[in-house]
């Protein structure tokens, strides 16, 4: 008897002893039924084929790809493309697949049941590799026909090439054709940068800040040239002063010869000369034209107060006077020289004084016009960056667009070919035998348990005082356990109570 559910050895033993048979029977019947199952069940055959990713034969230091994603997401991306119905529809077509469900099963359901049986797996990144990145996939299809399984993977390995080679190109392609657009765009924005910076210079031409410095340092040099143009003006001034006083000196004294009378005596015109002379020796040298020329006057003068004086001028020397004195001539000369020379002078002054309020013109709008100038330097500078970052970009998509058309880009290559399935890959007949061998002993095991909980004789003491709640005063040992006891202990005791 089993006492809250505790099976003892000895409770354990006898159920043994007694039901024994039920674990061999129950055992190699749950096996035979295995063994059927394998022989009943439909069979299904798996072909398999590998496909590995080639690395680009560039190296990505000098193009880099346009394609950026792992494979991972590229091969989700695939898997659902080309599981699609109207991928796996030409297919189940094409092979003539489930012919006896075709007119009596909507194409979804044999769509869904195909792609049941194809079973796409990524291989375990191997050390070494970049997070993300796999080395390649496996491909397995499983069928009820060999050969149709063996078609059917070959033709989605098929797809998964051209697949993956038609999209890396296309989406290289859309990236040179989206690329090229932006850079047009760029070109345009920065042909009107350029325009508005030259037009600027050409309206601020010379105000420019880095014509600043010049400006100063001509403006310096006119300053310089001003006050010497200044000093030549004053002292041509001065020269024409001069020669005016001494022009209307000489024409006095030649006037008064040619009418006779003598208004100053000769002294007294070379003490007027000396007076100049000395003026003039101050101003300059001894050997200039004008002091040569006074000091000739001097001592011509000096010669004539020396010689004999007539009372009346011949008849010759009156036409000689009639004429002006080359003295007076060159003063004349020399006067109109003068006026010439103020004339030039007052009009380079004034030349050099417009080019110096232009250039200060220049030097105080050139804090406005730096301003400006910055401004549009600036935009210009972003629009060439943005430009020539995506000339470069441009440049790399068109490369990797011919690696992807030459496919010397990364590549899906096959590995192993669809393999033909000899054997069935299930159902799997030592798993079902074995299985159900295993199920057997554990449901005779189960049956056992069972047998033994509902068994509810009394074998010991124990039972009776547990379940009649009496104390028990003797005990009688059945015959049996007895003797079997006994012929253990002394083997001539059986025969000889048998005898």
């Amino acid at each position: 008897m089993v006492r809250n559910g505790e099976i003892t050895a000895a409770d354990v033993r006898r159920i043994f002893r007694r039901y024994w048979w039920i674990v061999p029977v129950t055992t190699l019947l749950a096996g035979a039924i295995g063994l059927i199952a394998t022989l009943v069940l439909p069979k299904k055959y798996t072909s398999e084929t590998v496909i590995l990713v080639e690395q680009p034969t560039v190296s990505s230091k000098y193009v880099e790809p346009v394609i950026t994603e792992n494979l991972n997401q590229r091969l989700t991306s695939m898997q659902e493309q080309i599981l699609s119905r109207s991928r796996l529809q030409p297919i189940i077509e094409n092979f003539a697949l489930y012919p006896q469900d075709r007119n009596r099963v909507h194409i979804e359901d044999l769509v869904a049941r195909l792609r049941t049986s194809i079973n796409i797996k990524a291989m375990e990144p191997t050390p070494g590799t970049q997070r993300g990145q796999v080395p390649g996939f496996f491909v397995d299809v499983t069928f009820d026909n060999p050969q149709l399984a063996q078609q059917i993977c070959t033709q989605v390995t098929s797809m998964f090439l051209e697949e993956n080679a038609r999209d890396r190109e296309q989406k290289a392609s859309q990236t040179t054709s989206f690329l090229s657009g932006q850079l047009d765009e760029a070109k345009a924005k920065l042909d009107e940068q350029d325009a508005k910076l030259a037009q600027f210079k050409r309206q601020y031409l010379g105000s420019l800040p880095e014509e600043e410095q010049s400006n100063l340092s001509i403006l310096a040099g006119l300053n310089t040239q001003l006050e010497a143009n200044t000093q030549a003006l004053s002292r041509a001034q001065q020269d024409k002063t001069f020669n005016e006083s001494l022009l209307g000196q000489q024409e006095m004294n030649w006037k008064a010869s040619q009418t006779g009378q003598n208004p100053e005596s000769t002294e007294q015109q070379i003490t007027l000369l000396q007076d100049q002379l000395t003026n003039l020796q101050g101003r300059y040298t001894e050997e200039h034209p004008d002091v040569v020329k006074l000091k000739a006057q001097i001592a011509e003068l000096r010669k004539r107060s020396e010689a004999p004086k007539n009372n009346a001028p011949s008849s010759g020397a009156t036409v000689a006077m009639s004429s002006a004195p080359p003295a007076i001539q060159q003063l004349r000369a020399k006067l109109r020289q003068d006026e010439l020379n103020i004339a030039d002078l007052s009009k380079r002054q004034s030349q050099i004084q417009g080019q110096i309020g232009l250039l200060q013109g220049r030097v105080q709008s050139s804090p406005m016009v730096e301003q400006q100038y910055k401004e549009l330097t600036r935009n210009y500078q972003s629009a060439l960056e943005f430009y020539n970052g995506l000339l470069k970009s441009r440049d790399t998509a068109a490369m990797a667009s011919d690696l992807e058309h030459r496919q010397e880009s990364e590549q899906f290559k096959v590995l192993d070919a669809a393999s033909l399935p000899l054997t069935p890959s299930s159902p799997k007949k030592a798993m079902l035998i074995f299985g159900g061998l295993g199920a057997g002993l554990a449901i005779s095991l189960a049956i056992l348990y069972l047998l033994a909980i509902s068994d509810k004789a009394i074998y010991t003491e124990r039972d009776v005082e547990t379940c009649l709640k009496l104390p028990v005063l003797a005990h009688v040992p059945s015959l049996e356990v007895f003797f079997h006891e006994a012929a253990q202990q002394k083997p001539g005791f059986a025969s000889g109570i048998t005898r």
